[in-house]
């Protein structure tokens, strides 16, 4: 893995604590009741203010503003075919921060999917707010609020992640932001008040397709990702 300069962005086990939350919420996720499609938007300047300490948001360490090393390039070149439209983009990512690796970038997005989907499953505000912009959280949760308005619940297992790729990364600015098709599998099914299946299966084993964009401000001194754009793709 290199030095601690280069660990993932989404490096959690910063302490014990932050294990046994991981923890906590895998085997659990949701697919059928997916919050409406939020169109990606420039992340509200006081969102960096939120969740800082909070040892659930996915971050990026940096190493300052020196320029890219050639090891950086050539783990983009590995990951994404150079001169391709995704190398282009990744290389000008790396280029505003020197420590970002695709493939980490992947281990770590697919924790983070975890976590948010098993969230949004339990209704944990909490923790989705710690992962989320501020649209798609409130996106997020004016579906949490009507489903429990209903007396609805959701009971899911995770099976798997199939496939996680990056097929999008672009700089707006100095906004970087990081898009991935995930294909994962899961049971999931929603319950109404009287424990009767509404949606889904209760055994039945589901596929999901998920595109997903994370975003970051490389000059901030905040280095959380959170999730800004979610889809459901075809």
């Amino acid at each position: 893995m290199g030095s601690f300069d280069f660990v993932t962005f989404f490096f959690f086990v910063a302490a014990v604590i932050v294990f046994i939350q991981l923890r906590a919420v895998l085997g659990k996720r949701t697919g059928h009741e997916r919050p409406p499609r939020e169109q990606m938007e420039r992340r509200d300047q006081t969102d960096a203010q939120d969740g800082i300490d909070d040892p659930k948001v996915v971050t990026l360490p940096r190493r300052g503003r020196e320029a890219a090393e050639p090891d950086a390039f050539a783990a983009v070149d590995a990951y994404a075919e150079p001169g391709s439209d995704l190398n282009k983009g990744l290389r000008e990512l790396v280029k505003a921060d020197p420590s970002f690796n695709p493939k980490e970038f992947v281990g770590g997005a697919t924790m983070a999917y975890e976590m948010i989907v098993s969230a949004y499953a339990d209704g944990d505000r909490k923790t989705l707010k710690s992962l989320l912009s501020r649209e798609v959280f409130d996106g997020f949760v004016s579906a949490i609020d009507e489903r429990e308005a209903r007396g609805e619940t959701v009971r899911s297992n995770f099976v798997g992640i199939e496939k996680a790729n990056i097929i999008q990364a672009e700089m707006k600015g100095t906004e970087a932001n990081v898009t991935l098709r995930i294909i994962s599998q899961l049971i999931s099914a929603t319950l109404d008040k009287d424990g009767e299946v509404v949606e889904g299966d209760l055994v039945e084993v589901t596929d999901v397709n998920d595109v997903w964009t994370f975003t970051r401000d490389t000059r901030s001194r905040d280095p959380n990702w959170r999730l800004i754009a979610t889809e459901a793709d075809q």
